[in-house]
C-alpha cells in the first residue's frame, strides 16, 4: 500500500483531485437545461442508473438529508421529471420514478457532455489516451466507493 500522507503520493493524490475537480466543473458548464441544480440532475442521474427508489432511498445514495431530498423530488416532480407511485409493500410510502422527458434530458446531456469530453481527447496523444482508457475504470471505482 503506498504511503500517502507524503513525498510523490501525496503530490499525486493532490494532482488528481485538483484535476478531477476542475474538470468537473468544465463539465458541469455543458448543461442542457439551466433550470434544473447541479443536484437535481444528480437525483435524475442516479434514477436512471438504478431505477426507481424511495425518497429516503435517493437521500442516502446522494449524501444529502431526507428533508432535503423530499423538497427536490417535489421540484422534479412540479418539472414533470419524475413520478410519484404508491410504494408496493408500505402505503406509507412512495417510490420515485423519472418520467420520459427526464430520461430524454439526461440522454441529451450526455450527448453534450460526451462531445465536450470527446474534443478534449483529441488533443491528447496516443500514449496519453491509452493512459486514460486505462484509468476510466479505476476512477469509476473511485467515484463508487
Amino acid at each position: 500500500m503506498p504511503d500517502l500522507s507524503h513525498g510523490d503520493d501525496a503530490a499525486a493524490v493532490n494532482a488528481l483531485r485538483s484535476a478531477v475537480m476542475r474538470l468537473s466543473r468544465r463539465l458541469k458548464h455543458q448543461r442542457v437545461d439551466e433550470s434544473l441544480s447541479p443536484t437535481e440532475m444528480s437525483v435524475l442521474g442516479t434514477l436512471a442508473r438504478c431505477g426507481r427508489a424511495t425518497p429516503g432511498e435517493l437521500a442516502r445514495k446522494e449524501h444529502v438529508q431526507p428533508p432535503s431530498m423530499t423538497r427536490i423530488v417535489a421540484l422534479l416532480e412540479a418539472k414533470g421529471l419524475v413520478r410519484l407511485e404508491p410504494h408496493p409493500d408500505d402505503r406509507r410510502q412512495k417510490v420515485v420514478t423519472q418520467t420520459e422527458r427526464a430520461e430524454a434530458m439526461l440522454e441529451e446531456s450526455r450527448r453534450k457532455r460526451n462531445a465536450f469530453l470527446a474534443s478534449l481527447v483529441e488533443e491528447l496523444g496516443e500514449d496519453e489516451w491509452a493512459t486514460l482508457r486505462a484509468a476510466a475504470p479505476v476512477l469509476e471505482k473511485l467515484a463508487h466507493v
